[in-house]
C-alpha cells in the first residue's frame, strides 16, 4: 500500500460527542505532525441498541470500524481500547497507545455527595457489571440499576431525579469538559476501573507499513505497558470486556540498595462476584518491559484464589 504522501488521512470514528472528541485528538497530533487528517463517522449496531453491552455482544462497537478499515473507506480507527476483544487479530496493528486519561471511575451523585454520604436505598445507575459487583461488594446498601446511553444523558437521569448517582469513566467527562460533574474520583481501592479504561487504541491495517510508522509517532511507551499489562490479564482470566473484571497499571518510580532509581509497573487485578459478595484481588511488581507476563501472572494468581467460580456466580437478588 501507498505511503502517507499527500492524501489525507480518514479516521474513522463513532459518532458520539465522546467519539468525535477523541478521534479529535489524534486527528489534530496528526495534522500538527504535518499530516492532512479527517474524521469520518461509522454508524455501528451498538449506537443503534439500548440494550446492555453484555446482551449485544463484545466488539459491538469496534467491529464496524473494523470493517471499514478492511473496505478502504477509512485509513485509522480510533478505539476506546477497553472496547476491544483481548484476541489478536492479525490483520490490524495497534500503531499507536496516546498518553491515558486518568483510568479511575467517577461518582455523579446529587447535592454534591460522595459515595460513602448517599443513603441506603439510594439508587445509582451504571453500565457494567464490574462496576456493579464492586458497589455491591462495598456493602452500602445501594439500589444499583443498569445503565445505557450517552454520557449526558446519564448525567441528566441524576439531574431529574431518576437516580440519585451514576458511575462513569472519569476520562470520558475530562474528554468532553464535564469534569465539574465529579463529586468523587473513586479510588482503586474502592473501585478498580476496566482494563485500558480512559486508554485510546489507534488502529490500522497491517501491511500499511508506512501507515503504522507514521501513526507510532503518537505512541506513549507507558500508556502502552500499563494497557498491555492490564489486558493480558484480562485475555488470561478468558474475560471479555463486560466481564466483573477490574485492573489498573501503574509505572512507579522504585529506589534499589544503591540509591538508583529506576521504573517498575505495578498491576493490580481484581475479580468478582455479580451479586458483590465476594472480590478476589492480586497484585505484582516488575518491569514495565515485562507488563504482559506481569498481567498473566496477577491473572493466575486470581485463578487460583477462585476467580472463574467467582465471576459465574448468579445474582441472588433483584437489584437489576
Amino acid at each position: 500500500m501507498s505511503a502517507t504522501g499527500t492524501r489525507t488521512l480518514r479516521i474513522g470514528t463513532r459518532g458520539s460527542l465522546l467519539a468525535t472528541t477523541q478521534a479529535g485528538t489524534v486527528r489534530d497530533a496528526l495534522i500538527q505532525a504535518g499530516h492532512d487528517a479527517e474524521l469520518v463517522i461509522i454508524k455501528t449496531k451498538g449506537d443503534q441498541s439500548s440494550d446492555p453491552v453484555e446482551k449485544i455482544g463484545v466488539g459491538v462497537f469496534t467491529a464496524e470500524l473494523r470493517e471499514a478499515l478492511l473496505d478502504g473507506r477509512v485509513d485509522v480507527a480510533v478505539h476506546s481500547y477497553k472496547d476491544l476483544p483481548t484476541a489478536a487479530d492479525s490483520r490490524f496493528t495497534i500503531a499507536a497507545v496516546p498518553p491515558r486519561e486518568d483510568p479511575r471511575d467517577a461518582l455523579v451523585a446529587r447535592d454534591g455527595l460522595v459515595l460513602g454520604e448517599l443513603p441506603a436505598g439510594s439508587k445509582i445507575g451504571t453500565s457494567a457489571p464490574r462496576r456493579a459487583s464492586q458497589l455491591r461488594a462495598l456493602g452500602l446498601g445501594l439500589d444499583v440499576l443498569p445503565l445505557r446511553g450517552n454520557l449526558d444523558s446519564r448525567l441528566a437521569r441524576v439531574d431529574n431525579g431518576e437516580l440519585d448517582a451514576v458511575v462513569v469513566a472519569r476520562a470520558g467527562l475530562a474528554r468532553i469538559g464535564r469534569l465539574d460533574r465529579v463529586t468523587e474520583a473513586l479510588e482503586p481501592v474502592q473501585m478498580l476501573p476496566a482494563p485500558a479504561q480512559g486508554a485510546l487504541a489507534v488502529e490500522c491495517l497491517s501491511d500499511d507499513t508506512a501507515l503504522v510508522e507514521t501513526l507510532t509517532a503518537l505512541d506513549d511507551a507507558t500508556s502502552r505497558a500499563a494497557v498491555l499489562a492490564e489486558r493480558s490479564l484480562l485475555a488470561e482470566l478468558e474475560a471479555g470486556c463486560t466481564a466483573p473484571v477490574g485492573a489498573t497499571a501503574d509505572v512507579v518510580e522504585s529506589i534499589d540498595d544503591d540509591g538508583r532509581v529506576f521504573d517498575e509497573l505495578s498491576v493490580r487485578g481484581c475479580a468478582a462476584a455479580l451479586d458483590g459478595s465476594d472480590v478476589l484481588r492480586a497484585s505484582a511488581v516488575g518491569a514495565p518491559e515485562n507488563a504482559e507476563a506481569l498481567g498473566r501472572q496477577v491473572a493466575r494468581e486470581l485463578l487460583e484464589l477462585g476467580a472463574r467460580e467467582l465471576m459465574s456466580t448468579p445474582i441472588g437478588g433483584t437489584d437489576d
